[in-house]
């Protein structure tokens, strides 16, 4: 079976520093809707970070969408994140482009036409019902609004697999509900794999969902 995902007896760490994962095995199939939690600094941002090609493992082996993550060219990296979207806590939007641009980014790298990348831009506003504000710029909006159009971005070039990181840890209820539904809907809606860092899985959440747990740097699915 080829995984969309699939981790084993992997190790990750920062520069020469002890390795924060010591050993991480996980096996994530396509479709699915994925928790990785843990204690705070247990290193589950890590984990999401070598899904994304960040940081290498030290030993084990890791693919992602069929790729080897281990000594992975630059070339091939850029490539691989054609299939990724991720979606960040702190938003990471450039403030000195408007709403729009900021979700046109992806497909604006991958090379497509203006008129392509305004009709995908508008239909994903229009989704996260902030087509009114497309003009406007990141300062402008709230926190919500903001991870809102994060999430847009994320989805923009159609990704295969969707990584968000807390992506709810600094909102109100009322925009967490909203970026759960968001995360749902990209599942259910676009066939969209999804890996979700949180130190807390909501409780309303009404989908089945896979679950892995990250303590004293091993990563295991809890059953």
């Amino acid at each position: 079976m080829n995984y969309v995902i699939e981790a084993s007896k992997i190790s990750l760490g920062y520069r020469n520093d002890e390795p924060v994962i010591t050993d991480g095995d996980m096996r994530v199939n396509s479709r699915d809707f994925v928790f990785i939690t843990g204690k705070s600094g247990s290193g589950k941002s890590t984990i999401l970070k070598s899904l994304y090609g960040e940081i290498a493992p030290r030993t084990g082996e890791l693919q992602v969408c069929n790729v080897n993550m281990r000594g992975i060219s630059a070339s091939k990296l850029t490539s691989l994140r054609r299939y990724i979207g991720i979606v960040f806590q702190d938003y990471r939007l450039i403030n000195e482009w408007t709403v729009e641009k900021n979700v046109m980014l992806p497909l604006l790298i991958g090379g497509f036409s203006k008129s392509v990348c305004l009709k995908q831009a508008h239909k994903l506003l229009k989704h996260v019902k902030l087509l009114h504000k497309a003009e406007r710029y990141p300062l402008e909006l709230s926190g919500g609004e903001q991870q809102r159009v994060g999430m847009a971005r994320a989805l923009a070039h159609n990704p295969v697999l969707l990584l968000a990181d807390e992506p709810t840890g600094n909102l109100d209820e009322y925009s967490s509900d909203v970026i759960w539904s968001l995360l749902k809907s990209a599942r259910e809606n676009l066939g969209t794999t999804v890996v979700v860092v949180t130190h807390r899985i909501p409780t309303t959440l009404g989908m089945d969902y896979r679950h892995y747990f990250l303590e004293n740097g091993v990563l295991y699915e809890v059953s």
